[in-house]
């Protein structure tokens, strides 16, 4: 008795892992769902803003002004500074993103009141790859901005 559960475990783990491997999900899971079904965007214009709208029509909320809750979002602060101590060479860097935002309905309440996402990337540069160095940091500015954008999208999920 205690061979065959043994066998038929073994059997179900392997069988789990082999699906595991070859990437198998579920259905409906990492699908963008709809935090809220309508939402009016208030704020600075920036590349946050423009990607937070984008990411809430491709999930199917309906972005207007005359939506019954406001989401306000202030203008996303992105600082960089040097991490390592050395001068030459290879050094690390750190980018930060921080970006206000709160959430209101219609008649002015606040669902969630003044708010900050906060978003940091660590990554190394070297002197001497003029080019690479800058479309690194390029590239962690974009990263830095989906992130933020899926992190606010998360919060916004809560309200609905």
């Amino acid at each position: 008795m205690q061979r065959r559960s043994f066998l038929t475990l073994g059997l179900v783990g392997t069988a789990g892992l082999v699906l595991a491997g070859c990437g198998f999900q579920l259905r409906g899971l990492n699908t963008p769902s709809a935090p809220l079904s309508e939402l009016a965007l208030a704020g600075t214009d920036s590349d946050l803003a423009r990607r937070v709208e984008q990411r809430l029509v491709a999930a199917g909320t309906r972005v207007h002004d005359g939506a019954d809750r406001i989401l306000n979002l202030g203008r996303p602060d992105i600082r960089q500074r040097r991490v390592s101590v050395l001068e030459s060479g290879p050094r690390d860097e750190e980018m930060r993103l921080v970006a206000p935002f709160s959430v209101q309905r219609a008649d002015g309440a606040y669902l969630l009141d003044q708010q900050r996402l906060e978003v940091t990337r660590r990554y190394s540069v070297d002197d001497g790859d003029l080019l690479g160095r800058e479309e690194r940091r390029d590239t962690v500015r974009e990263e830095l901005l989906e992130e933020a954008a899926r992190q606010l999208i998360e919060r916004l999920r809560s309200l609905s």
